[in-house]
């Protein structure tokens, strides 16, 4: 370790270095950390855990030193978080920003790769607003200076964290603005201040919430990042596929409302529960092990959002563990990939390395099919999109091509769902399309007509006594997921109980 008022030269090209590595690694996908449990892992454990499984970006809730000294020599790359309670004292001066920064910064560098401060978690919005939004960027501008100080300014950011319940009415997304309590006098000094500091606007996307006010007129498939239909901006003429995309434009049209378009945003957390209390509708294993699967593809992708594609967006998963001393409902305490004993809770690869999730299987071939007995206008509009937005090679089914005949939408349906589903390596979600399709073992293939399957065909080739097997393979195609909405909604967005 460095010790304060030392080495800063040395801290700031060691930090650099560090930078510059992260840079050229794209979009990426990371985890919250939180301590919140009775039977957690101990820090070192947890970082070992997340080091095995690839994991190179994780956001803490504090500045806790057992975790930052377990993260020492790692590389993996650290949000740390400056509580709402620590801003009453930090945001009134700087000598006790500079203090704070010298304890949970200085003393963990260059050895813990911090590379940025998180004061606060959704102030605006957490209901204790009257005593921290007065300060909340005094204390931030503190924290910088303290940084710029220790000439570590250009490789530790500072941001805080929002709920998307300070974007009001954020369909269609050309139309929001944030909350006018706020606008003004909080958010736009803060936009400034990121714009001025090269930082960006963290925001907390939770679809569930968001889906569980509004089902009567949104299709959970809307919330997951699955197929449908989707729906359309009527000013901008862009079409929406999923709640997570239309918040993020949501955010970026109300800041470019404060005349900012130069922020960009990270996805500070979101995630789905896997369990839940009975009243709490969408809770489940599958829709979180299919939602976090689909953003994970989305995110590496760079897919970006329809007011801004191909431009890269990440974003942290809340959260790595189940945490059994979250305040709330069940739900609050069961949003974790994996069990505190480190087990998984469902399939899940934030490196993209390998997509898995349901209907997946190594050992058994696969196809994704057509449903008997769905109507031809539900399986064309899925069609449409598998053959469209969702990128499936639809070639075979063209007019002269070996799977034309039978010239059917069923069957055409049939080779679009497969071609989607193998594109997306069988993961979560991506042989649903609404409800319209299934997996099965049985080949649907005919005629000159062969449907590739899950495992790739073995092609025997014998030379002398010895014969060898070489195999095909798919390429991986991240893709966009399609959703439907009945009707355009007035999202109604509470924020969750972090603290």
């Amino acid at each position: 370790m460095v010790a304060p008022g030392h080495g800063s030269a040395f801290l700031a090209a060691a930090l650099a270095l560090l930078a510059a590595a992260a840079s050229s690694s794209g979009a990426f996908v990371g985890v919250n950390y939180g301590s919140q449990g009775d039977n957690l892992p101990r820090p070192q454990q947890a970082v070992d855990f997340m080091r095995n499984n690839g994991i190179t970006q994780v956001r803490i809730f504090d500045a806790d030193p057992d975790i930052l000294t377990a993260l020492a020599g790692t590389g993996i790359q650290v949000i740390i978080g400056l509580t709402n309670a620590e801003i009453l004292s930090v945001g009134h001066s700087s000598a006790e920003a500079a203090s704070w920064v010298n304890k949970n910064v200085m003393q963990f560098l260059p050895n813990t790769n911090i590379t940025g401060i998180a004061v606060g978690s959704e102030v605006l919005t957490d209901g204790t607003a009257s005593l921290y939004a007065s300060i909340l960027v005094a204390t931030m501008k503190y924290i910088h200076a303290a940084l710029v100080a220790a000439n570590i300014d250009s490789q530790i950011k500072v941001s805080t964290p929002h709920s998307t319940a300070l974007i009001q009415d954020p369909f269609p997304p050309s139309r929001a603005f944030f909350d006018q309590t706020y606008a003004k006098t909080v958010v736009l000094p803060l936009l400034d201040f990121l714009s001025q500091t090269g930082s960006y606007f963290m925001l907390n996307i939770y679809p569930l919430a968001i889906y569980q006010q509004n089902r009567q007129v949104m299709s959970i498939d809307y919330a997951l990042l699955r197929p449908n239909a989707g729906i359309q901006d009527t000013i901008t003429k862009l079409t929406y596929t999923n709640v997570f995309d239309q918040m993020l434009d949501a955010a970026f049209s109300a800041m470019g409302a404060l005349n900012h378009t130069d922020v960009g945003i990270v996805v500070s957390e979101t995630g789905w529960p896997s369990r839940g209390d009975v009243t709490e509708v969408g809770v489940g294993v599958d829709n979180a092990e299919t939602y976090n699967n689909n953003l994970v593809r989305h995110i590496l992708n760079n897919t970006g959002t329809p007011r801004r594609p191909g431009i890269a967006v990440n974003a942290y998963i809340y959260e790595i563990f189940n945490e059994d001393r979250r305040q709330g409902a069940t739900s609050e305490k069961n949003y974790g990939i994996y069990y505190p004993d480190q087990t998984p809770v469902y399939s899940l690869d934030v490196t993209g390395r390998d997509s898995g999730g349901a209907g997946s299987n190594t050992s058994v071939r696969t196809w994704c099919v057509a449903k008997q007995g769905v109507s031809d206008n539900s399986l064309q509009a899925a069609l449409d999109y598998a053959c469209g937005q969702g990128s499936a090679d639809c070639s075979s089914i063209q007019p002269g091509q070996a799977c034309f005949f039978p010239d059917s939408v069923f069957s055409h349906a049939s080779f679009a769902f497969n071609s989607y589903y193998l594109k997306n390596k069988m993961a979560a979600g991506t042989c649903d399309f609404a409800g319209v399709a299934t997996v099965t073992t049985n080949d649907p293939s005919s005629g000159q007509c062969s449907f590739p399957s899950s495992l790739p065909p073995t092609v025997n080739a014998t030379v002398g006594n010895l014969t060898s097997s070489t195999s095909s393979s798919e390429p991986l195609l991240a893709s966009l997921a399609l959703c439907s909405v009945a009707t355009i909604f007035p999202l109604l967005i509470n924020s969750r109980l972090l603290f």
